[in-house]
Protein backbone atom coordinates (compact mmCIF):
# COMPACT_ATOMS: atom_id res chain seq x y z
CA UNK A 1 0.00 0.00 0.00
CA UNK A 2 1.35 3.44 -0.95
CA UNK A 3 1.71 5.87 1.94
CA UNK A 4 0.92 9.44 0.83
CA UNK A 5 3.69 10.73 3.12
CA UNK A 6 6.42 8.38 1.84
CA UNK A 7 8.04 11.04 -0.35
CA UNK A 8 8.08 13.69 2.38
CA UNK A 9 11.16 14.17 4.50
CA UNK A 10 10.96 12.63 7.94
CA UNK A 11 11.52 15.09 10.77
CA UNK A 12 13.86 14.61 13.69
CA UNK A 13 11.85 12.72 16.32
CA UNK A 14 13.85 13.92 19.37
CA UNK A 15 11.93 15.90 21.97
CA UNK A 16 11.95 19.29 20.31
CA UNK A 17 9.74 20.91 22.91
CA UNK A 18 12.36 20.91 25.66
CA UNK A 19 14.60 23.79 26.62
CA UNK A 20 12.31 26.73 25.73
CA UNK A 21 8.70 27.79 25.90
CA UNK A 22 6.76 24.79 24.62
CA UNK A 23 4.01 26.77 22.91
CA UNK A 24 6.45 29.02 21.10
CA UNK A 25 8.62 26.10 20.00
CA UNK A 26 5.63 24.10 18.77
CA UNK A 27 4.12 27.04 16.89
CA UNK A 28 7.44 27.86 15.24
CA UNK A 29 8.08 24.28 14.14
CA UNK A 30 4.52 23.77 12.85
CA UNK A 31 4.48 27.02 10.86
CA UNK A 32 7.96 26.33 9.45
CA UNK A 33 6.78 22.89 8.30
CA UNK A 34 3.69 24.43 6.72
CA UNK A 35 5.79 27.10 4.97
CA UNK A 36 8.04 24.37 3.56
CA UNK A 37 5.03 22.44 2.24
CA UNK A 38 3.49 25.57 0.74
CA UNK A 39 6.78 26.41 -0.96
CA UNK A 40 7.45 22.90 -2.24
CA UNK A 41 3.98 21.71 -3.19
CA UNK A 42 1.56 24.61 -3.20
CA UNK A 43 -1.38 25.75 -1.14
CA UNK A 44 -3.43 22.59 -1.50
CA UNK A 45 -0.62 20.47 0.04
CA UNK A 46 -0.98 22.30 3.34
CA UNK A 47 -3.28 19.89 5.14
CA UNK A 48 -3.39 19.21 8.87
CA UNK A 49 -2.07 15.67 8.37
CA UNK A 50 0.76 16.71 6.05
CA UNK A 51 1.87 19.56 8.32
CA UNK A 52 1.72 17.39 11.45
CA UNK A 53 3.79 14.73 9.70
CA UNK A 54 6.37 17.25 8.45
CA UNK A 55 6.58 18.94 11.88
CA UNK A 56 6.91 15.58 13.65
CA UNK A 57 3.96 16.15 15.93
CA UNK A 58 0.49 14.80 16.47
CA UNK A 59 -2.66 16.38 15.10
CA UNK A 60 -3.59 17.20 18.71
CA UNK A 61 -0.35 19.16 19.20
CA UNK A 62 -0.92 20.98 15.94
CA UNK A 63 -4.49 21.94 16.84
CA UNK A 64 -3.51 22.94 20.39
CA UNK A 65 -0.73 25.30 19.32
CA UNK A 66 -1.85 26.61 15.93
CA UNK A 67 -5.37 25.52 15.03
CA UNK A 68 -6.85 24.03 11.89
CA UNK A 69 -5.84 24.37 8.26
CA UNK A 70 -6.99 27.97 7.84
CA UNK A 71 -5.14 29.04 11.00
CA UNK A 72 -1.99 27.32 9.74
CA UNK A 73 -2.16 29.02 6.34
CA UNK A 74 -2.98 32.38 7.94
CA UNK A 75 -0.02 31.98 10.30
CA UNK A 76 2.42 31.22 7.47
CA UNK A 77 1.12 34.08 5.36
CA UNK A 78 1.06 36.52 8.29
CA UNK A 79 4.73 35.82 9.01
CA UNK A 80 5.68 36.24 5.37
CA UNK A 81 3.55 39.39 5.07
CA UNK A 82 5.22 40.88 8.14
CA UNK A 83 8.60 40.42 6.48
CA UNK A 84 7.31 42.03 3.26
CA UNK A 85 5.85 44.93 5.25
CA UNK A 86 9.18 45.46 6.99
CA UNK A 87 11.03 45.54 3.66
CA UNK A 88 8.53 47.92 2.08
CA UNK A 89 8.59 50.21 5.13
CA UNK A 90 12.35 50.50 4.73
CA UNK A 91 11.98 51.25 1.01
CA UNK A 92 9.42 54.03 1.51
CA UNK A 93 10.98 55.68 4.57
CA UNK A 94 11.17 59.42 4.01
CA UNK A 95 9.00 59.35 0.87
CA UNK A 96 5.58 60.91 0.50
CA UNK A 97 2.76 61.37 -1.96
CA UNK A 98 2.78 59.54 -5.28
CA UNK A 99 6.50 58.78 -4.90
CA UNK A 100 5.71 56.80 -1.72
CA UNK A 101 2.84 54.96 -3.42
CA UNK A 102 4.98 54.10 -6.45
CA UNK A 103 7.85 52.81 -4.32
CA UNK A 104 5.48 50.90 -2.01
CA UNK A 105 3.97 49.08 -4.98
CA UNK A 106 7.32 48.25 -6.56
CA UNK A 107 8.95 47.27 -3.25
CA UNK A 108 5.96 45.03 -2.49
CA UNK A 109 6.32 43.24 -5.80
CA UNK A 110 10.06 42.71 -5.24
CA UNK A 111 9.58 41.53 -1.65
CA UNK A 112 6.75 39.12 -2.53
CA UNK A 113 8.78 37.67 -5.39
CA UNK A 114 11.54 37.06 -2.82
CA UNK A 115 9.22 35.31 -0.36
CA UNK A 116 8.69 31.72 -1.46
CA UNK A 117 5.44 31.15 0.48
CA UNK A 118 3.83 34.38 -0.72
CA UNK A 119 5.11 34.15 -4.27
CA UNK A 120 3.90 30.56 -4.60
CA UNK A 121 0.58 31.47 -3.02
CA UNK A 122 -0.03 34.34 -5.43
CA UNK A 123 1.41 32.93 -8.65
CA UNK A 124 1.08 29.16 -8.27
CA UNK A 125 -1.81 26.90 -9.07
CA UNK A 126 -4.46 27.66 -6.55
CA UNK A 127 -8.04 26.79 -5.87
CA UNK A 128 -10.99 29.14 -5.84
CA UNK A 129 -10.68 29.06 -2.05
CA UNK A 130 -7.31 30.82 -2.30
CA UNK A 131 -8.64 33.48 -4.68
CA UNK A 132 -11.59 34.12 -2.37
CA UNK A 133 -9.22 34.39 0.58
CA UNK A 134 -7.01 36.88 -1.29
CA UNK A 135 -9.91 39.00 -2.53
CA UNK A 136 -11.68 39.05 0.82
CA UNK A 137 -8.71 39.68 3.08
CA UNK A 138 -9.12 42.98 4.90
CA UNK A 139 -5.54 42.53 6.14
CA UNK A 140 -4.14 43.09 2.64
CA UNK A 141 -5.96 46.40 2.32
CA UNK A 142 -4.79 47.46 5.80
CA UNK A 143 -1.19 46.60 4.96
CA UNK A 144 -1.40 48.42 1.63
CA UNK A 145 -2.87 51.47 3.36
CA UNK A 146 -0.18 51.53 6.02
CA UNK A 147 2.64 51.21 3.51
CA UNK A 148 1.31 53.69 0.98
CA UNK A 149 -0.14 56.22 3.40
CA UNK A 150 -3.63 55.76 1.97
CA UNK A 151 -6.83 55.49 3.95
CA UNK A 152 -7.48 51.85 4.93
CA UNK A 153 -11.20 52.29 4.34
CA UNK A 154 -10.89 53.72 0.85
CA UNK A 155 -11.02 51.91 -2.45
CA UNK A 156 -7.51 53.16 -3.24
CA UNK A 157 -5.90 50.67 -0.85
CA UNK A 158 -7.86 47.77 -2.39
CA UNK A 159 -6.92 48.97 -5.86
CA UNK A 160 -3.25 49.14 -4.85
CA UNK A 161 -3.42 45.49 -3.74
CA UNK A 162 -4.86 44.59 -7.15
CA UNK A 163 -2.05 46.47 -8.93
CA UNK A 164 0.54 44.50 -6.94
CA UNK A 165 -1.24 41.19 -7.64
CA UNK A 166 -1.43 42.05 -11.34
CA UNK A 167 2.30 42.76 -11.55
CA UNK A 168 2.98 39.48 -9.76
CA UNK A 169 0.75 37.36 -11.98
CA UNK A 170 1.52 39.18 -15.26
CA UNK A 171 5.05 40.54 -14.83
CA UNK A 172 6.63 42.86 -17.33
CA UNK A 173 9.99 41.93 -18.92
CA UNK A 174 12.12 43.81 -16.38
CA UNK A 175 11.90 45.97 -13.23
CA UNK A 176 12.44 49.22 -15.15
CA UNK A 177 9.41 48.49 -17.36
CA UNK A 178 7.33 47.92 -14.24
CA UNK A 179 8.60 51.17 -12.71
CA UNK A 180 7.69 53.13 -15.87
CA UNK A 181 4.22 51.57 -15.96
CA UNK A 182 3.50 52.34 -12.31
CA UNK A 183 4.81 55.90 -12.59
CA UNK A 184 2.91 56.62 -15.80
CA UNK A 185 -0.43 54.94 -15.19
CA UNK A 186 -0.82 54.21 -11.49
CA UNK A 187 0.76 57.13 -9.65
CA UNK A 188 -1.28 59.82 -11.50
CA UNK A 189 -4.44 58.22 -10.11
CA UNK A 190 -3.30 59.29 -6.63
CA UNK A 191 -2.25 62.84 -7.59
Amino acid sequence: MHNQYQEMSVPDRTDWLTGRARGEAATERILAAAADLLTERGFDAVTVDAVAHRAGCSRATLYRHVGGRQAIVDGVLARAAADVARRVSEAVAGRSGTDRITEAILASVIAIRGSAPLHNWVTGDRSREVDDHLAGSPRLGEIAAALTGLSPTGEAAAWTVRVVLTLLTWPLPDPESERRLVRRFVAPGFG
